[in-house]
């Protein structure tokens, strides 16, 4: 996936979040942020990418290590931004017991995170 798809999802959000549906808004901000983790730690040639790429997908255990060093990287927004994900795909997506007000309050870290991956991305410098 790509920065214009990360852009994409969180539009996509949006248009979810001005429906009320909170099931698809919380879908598409998850993914959103699944997405900047993938490609920081691409980016960053995090080990787990390796992992990730040799089982042919992503775990949540691989995600978390994932965020862990880049927060060290980067900045406690990366884990700000990844938990505010992680809590909509469990109470948003999955559970569907939250209301649409939880997820406007947790869509500007996400936005934060996006904004931090797009910057990052950026930087020619590795590692």
């Amino acid at each position: 996936m790509s920065e214009s798809a990360i852009k994409s999802l969180l539009s996509e959000s949006e248009v979810y979040i001005s429906k009320g549906d909170v099931v698809q808004a919380s879908e598409k901000l998850y993914k959103a942020a699944e997405e900047c983790i993938k490609l920081l730690a691409k980016h960053f040639k995090l080990s787990e990418v390796e992992v990730a790429e040799e089982r042919g997908r992503w775990t949540v255990t691989l995600l978390e290590r994932a965020v862990e060093a880049l927060t060290g990287k980067l900045g406690v927004d990366v884990r700000i931004g990844w938990d505010a994900a992680n809590y909509l795909h469990v109470w948003g997506f999955h559970e569907a017991k939250i209301e649409i007000e939880g997820v406007k309050a947790r869509k500007p870290a996400i936005e934060r995170l996006a904004k931090l991956t797009e910057e990052a991305l950026s930087r020619k410098v590795h590692g």
